[in-house]
C-alpha cells in the first residue's frame, strides 16, 4: 500500500498586539500547518506540524493530539511560539478537528480561516465524505461555515488494470521492438498515467517457459527497457517509471499451450509503493 500524503492547515486571521500604544499594527495571522507529504518529512508517513502560536500551552495541545493520533514517534515539531492572538475557545475547537476522522483523508487539507473550515482531499467512498463533513459541521458552533472538497478517490491501479483490459502489448518474435498494436496500447497507457499526478509506475516484463531461461530474462527486460522508452516518448517522466524482467518465473497461464504461451509474453503495470 502507497503511504498517504494528508495536508491539514489550520489558520487564524487574527488581531496582533501592537508594540506602538498609539497605533495598532495590521493583524497578524497565526497559523498550524500539519502535513504528511513524501518529500516534507524525514520519513514516510510522518506527521510535520510547523507554523505560529501564541504560547506554549497552544502547541503543546496541538502536539499532544497528533500524537495521539499518530504516535508519538510520527510527529515532526516546527511549530513556533510568537507574538499572535487566538480566538476564544481556539484549542477546544482544534481538539474536536483533529479527530480520528481525519485519517481517512488521503493526499487532503483541512483549514481553518477564521471561521471559514474547508476540508479537501480523498476518501474512500461517498458515506466517508459526507460524515466527515457532518462531523467537522457539528463539532462547531453556528458562526462557522465549512466547506466540503473532499472527493472519492479511485483506484489509481484499477486505472491502469481497466486500460490495459488485460490486453497484450506486442512485439516482433523474439525481439524488443513493439508492433503497430503493442504501440497503439502504450498510447493509451500513457494518456492515463497521465491522471496519476505523478506517481510511480513498475513496468514488468515477462515471456513464456520457450528456449534457454537467461535469455528469456533478459528478453523481458528488454521489452520492459522498450515500454519505458516510448512512454518516455509520449511526455510520461522518466523517472517515474522504473524497468524490471521476470523472464518466464511469473505464469499466469499454462505454458503447455499456444494461447497459454501468449498470455505469459505480458508487459504488467504496476503502482509503484
Amino acid at each position: 500500500m502507497r503511504v498517504s500524503r494528508i495536508v491539514f492547515f489550520i489558520s487564524m486571521a487574527l488581531a496582533a498586539m501592537s508594540a506602538s500604544a498609539q497605533a495598532p499594527a495590521p493583524a497578524v495571522p497565526a497559523s498550524v500547518a500539519i502535513s504528511i507529504p513524501t518529500a516534507a518529512t524525514p520519513q514516510p508517513g510522518q506527521v510535520l506540524a510547523a507554523g505560529t502560536v501564541p504560547d506554549e500551552a497552544s502547541k503543546a495541545a496541538v502536539l499532544a493530539r497528533l500524537r495521539e493520533l499518530y504516535g508519538a514517534d510520527k510527529v515532526v515539531d516546527q511549530i513556533a511560539v510568537g507574538q499572535v492572538v487566538l480566538p476564544a475557545n481556539w484549542n477546544a475547537y482544534v481538539q474536536k478537528l483533529l479527530s480520528p476522522n481525519l485519517k481517512q483523508i488521503s493526499r487532503g487539507q483541512l483549514k481553518i480561516d477564521g471561521s471559514v473550515v474547508s476540508v479537501r482531499g480523498e476518501v474512500a467512498n461517498e458515506a466517508q465524505r459526507q460524515k466527515i463533513a457532518s462531523d467537522i459541521a457539528t463539532s462547531l458552533n453556528p458562526t462557522y461555515t465549512v466547506n466540503n472538497g473532499l472527493r472519492v478517490s479511485a483506484s489509481e491501479q484499477g486505472v491502469l488494470d481497466t486500460t490495459l483490459a488485460n490486453r497484450t502489448i506486442e512485439f516482433e518474435s523474439g525481439k524488443a521492438t513493439l508492433t503497430p498494436s503493442g504501440r497503439a496500447i502504450l498510447d493509451e497507457m500513457a494518456a492515463a498515467m497521465q491522471k496519476l499526478a505523478g506517481r510511480k509506475v513498475e513496468i514488468i516484463g515477462h515471456t513464456d517457459n520457450q528456449g534457454l531461461r537467461a535469455s528469456n530474462q533478459s528478453l523481458s527486460q528488454a521489452r520492459a527497457e522498450a515500454v519505458k522508452f516510448y512512454l518516455a516518448s509520449k511526455g510520461i517522466h522518466g523517472e517515474l517509471l522504473t524497468a524490471s524482467g521476470q523472464g518466464s518465473d511469473r505464469p499466469i497461464a499454462s505454458n503447455d499451450t499456444a494461447d497459454g504461451r501468449a498470455r505469459n509474453r505480458r508487459i504488467e503495470f504496476r503502482m509503484a509503493q
